[in-house]
C-alpha cells in the first residue's frame, strides 16, 4: 500500500503552473490585438498623433492634458468631432478671454489642423461625427423639399433666430447668432450638439434629411441657392415688422387723411 500513495508534487510545481498560465493568456492576448490595430488606417493613426500633440499645446491649458477638463474649460471626453470642428471651425475655440457667449469670428487654425484636433478628441469618447458633404449639400433640393424646410425651421428654429435665421436677442445678454453666411456643415453640427444655450437635435428628432432640407431654406432665403422673393425685407423678421409697417403706413395714413378732411371741412365753413 505504500507503494500505490500518490507521490507528492515538487514545491516549485504551483508557481511554474502560474508562470505557464500567465504566458498562454499573453499569447493569447498578443495574437488578438495586433489584429485590432491592424484595422485602423495608417494616415488615421498619424492624424489622430498630430492632433493630440497641436491640443496639447493649443487646447490642454483650459480642457486638460487629455481632454478630462479643468476650472476653466470643460471635458472634452464623449463630445465628439462635430463639436470640434464646429468651436474651432467657426473661431469660437480658443476663446480669448471668459463671456457670455463666444462670438463667430475668424479661425487661427487651418482646416488640417481642425480635422487633426477632431479626430484625436474623437478618440476620447464617442460622440457626433462631422457630417460628409453629401449630407449637407442642398443644390438638389425640390422646390417641395425647400418649402418643407422652412415649415421645419419656423416650427423649430425661428423663436430663437428669427424666421429667416437673422439672429436675435435672448435673455441675461445672449443672443441666437445670425445663420447668413455661415456654412452648410457648422449649421448641421449646431444641430447635433447643441453649441451654448441651442438645444441639442438628435437624429430621431430632426433626421439628415430634415436637416439638409432646412439647410437648403436657409441658403435660399440668404442667397445661397436662390433669391429672397424680392420687394422689401423689412429686416427679414416676418409677421413683426409687416404688421408694424401696417400699423405706421395704414393706420398712420388713415390719420393723416381724417386730419385733412376735418380741416378742409373747417376751412368751407
Amino acid at each position: 500500500m505504500k507503494y500505490l500513495s500518490t507521490r507528492r508534487r515538487h514545491p516549485a510545481a504551483k508557481p511554474l503552473i502560474l508562470v505557464l498560465a500567465l504566458f498562454l493568456v499573453g499569447a493569447v492576448y498578443a495574437l488578438v490585438m495586433p489584429g485590432t490595430r491592424v484595422s485602423a488606417a495608417p494616415g488615421l493613426s498619424q492624424q489622430v498623433e498630430q492632433g493630440k500633440a497641436l491640443f496639447q499645446v493649443s487646447c490642454s491649458s483650459c480642457h486638460g492634458l487629455n481632454g478630462e477638463g479643468t476650472t476653466q474649460g470643460p471635458s472634452l471626453v464623449g463630445v465628439g468631432a462635430a463639436s470640434v470642428d464646429f468651436q474651432m471651425g467657426t473661431g469660437r475655440m480658443p476663446m480669448s478671454r471668459p463671456g457670455q457667449q463666444a462670438p463667430r469670428k475668424k479661425t487661427e487654425f487651418s482646416q488640417d489642423e481642425i480635422s487633426a484636433i477632431s479626430a484625436y478628441v474623437a478618440t476620447l469618447g464617442s460622440g457626433p461625427a462631422i457630417p460628409s458633404a453629401s449630407v449637407v449639400d442642398p443644390t438638389n433640393l425640390t422646390d417641395e423639399e425647400l418649402a418643407r424646410g422652412g415649415e421645419l425651421f419656423r416650427t423649430n428654429c425661428s423663436a430663437c433666430h428669427n424666421i429667416t435665421g437673422k439672429g436675435g436677442a435672448l435673455p441675461n445678454g445672449k443672443f441666437a447668432p445670425s445663420l447668413a453666411n455661415v456654412d452648410s456643415v457648422h449649421i448641421y453640427e449646431a444641430m447635433r450638439i447643441g453649441p451654448q444655450q441651442m438645444p441639442v437635435f438628435s437624429k430621431n428628432v430632426i433626421s439628415d434629411q430634415d436637416a439638409q432640407e432646412i439647410i437648403g431654406y436657409l441658403k435660399s432665403v440668404n442667397g445661397g441657392t436662390g433669391s429672397s422673393g424680392g420687394g422689401l425685407s423689412l429686416g427679414s423678421m416676418g409677421p413683426v415688422t409687416e404688421g408694424l409697417w401696417a400699423w405706421v403706413v395704414g393706420i398712420g395714413g388713415l390719420i393723416v387723411l381724417a386730419v385733412w378732411v376735418t380741416s378742409k371741412g373747417a376751412r368751407s365753413k
